[in-house]
């Protein structure tokens, strides 16, 4: 087995306000290994994305890491100074957001991009780039790549943009590519080809990649392993295909009930009652007790770290019996 080509450790999140400090991440602990698709879910406001910002070095302001290390290829990268740290991400660190949009320069060919990405931390002449770059929107699917790579963001439809995006982040051979909702603004023909994508680049490339969605169904297609995220805290992690067919934080459970099955004949699908907790009012002992069907007194005082449970670790009193996750 080959070490963690990500690890983080302990993650804290905050952001300073007037009225207080709000913990958006809070002691987050996983870790990627090279060639490994981990899968990030939850709903909105569950610190999934502000994780992965974390870790690329893109916190907004005020938001700040606060506490915990994050450590990429033996390297420990959460202190490092913003110039250092724009070179790691863009030597060893791809990054594709939701809207490809957000990413591309209008005003400039995608070529242009591409070679600027490339001769900045590769040592190419401008000619080699422009090849590296015509290989690169083939490798990703784009037809005609050595006359499309001159055309403008806006030639392009939105599965050809994440395309675009997508060579983007792989220009200068990173190590760890971090996808932040990659598919949600796609139809569904379209998702299905950039998650054949996105796990070729791990099968090829020795790519790690976190992808962060709320699309269970995506999650399941894609991923090894998955995190399941619930108020800044990780609520499961494990192997994916554990998580999906034997849940064990009821959290978890409420996730998969609320995905209709095929060939299953129900009247109504399971669901969560309530919402998550705004950061100004998250409660005592587990975030997800006054959701919780299985909720009992300890739920409501003490903060149940992860537990071994079967296949995966939860962060559940209900396998407190069981031996705390290392």
């Amino acid at each position: 087995m080959t070490g963690p080509l990500l690890q983080v450790s302990n993650l804290r999140v905050e952001f300073p306000t007037r009225r207080g400090t709000l913990v958006a991440v809070d002691d987050v602990s996983f870790s990627i290994a090279p060639g490994e698709v981990l899968g990030v879910v939850g709903e909105s406001g569950a610190g999934k994305s502000l994780t992965g910002a974390a870790i690329i070095g893109l916190l907004e302001p005020p938001g700040r890491i606060a506490g915990g290390t994050i450590t990429l290829d033996g390297e420990r990268i959460d202190n490092l100074p913003y110039e250092q740290m724009r070179r790691v991400r863009g030597k060893k660190i791809g990054a594709i957001f939701q809207d490809p949009l957000t990413s591309l320069n209008p005003l400039f060919s995608v070529g242009r991009q591409l070679i600027e990405t490339i001769t900045t931390h590769l040592d190419m002449t401008a000619d080699q780039a422009r090849n590296r770059a015509i290989e690169l929107l083939q490798e990703v699917g784009i037809p005609a790549a050595d006359r499309r790579i001159d055309h403008h963001p806006h030639q392009f439809s939105g599965g050809m943009r994440q395309r675009v995006v997508i060579a983007l982040a792989l220009a200068a051979n990173p190590k760890l590519i971090v996808a932040d909702e990659p598919t949600t603004a796609l139809d569904v023909s379209i998702q299905a080809q950039i998650i054949a994508l996105i796990k070729k680049l791990g099968r090829d490339h020795g790519t790690a990649v976190m992808l962060v969605t709320h699309d269970m169904g995506v999650i399941a297609e894609t991923a090894d392993r998955v995190a399941v995220m619930y108020a800044g805290r990780i609520a499961e992690i494990g192997p994916v295909r554990d998580v999906v067919k034997s849940p064990k934080h009821p959290y978890t459970v409420g996730l998969m009930g609320s995905i209709p099955g095929i060939g299953q004949d129900v009247d109504r699908l399971t669901q969560i009652d309530g919402a998550m907790p705004r950061l100004t009012a998250i409660p005592r002992g587990c975030a997800f007790n006054p959701r919780c069907p299985q909720v009992f007194d300890r739920c409501r005082t003490d903060r149940p770290d992860l537990i071994r449970a079967g296949a995966t670790d939860a962060a559940c009193w209900l396998h407190a019996g069981a031996i705390v996750a290392a």
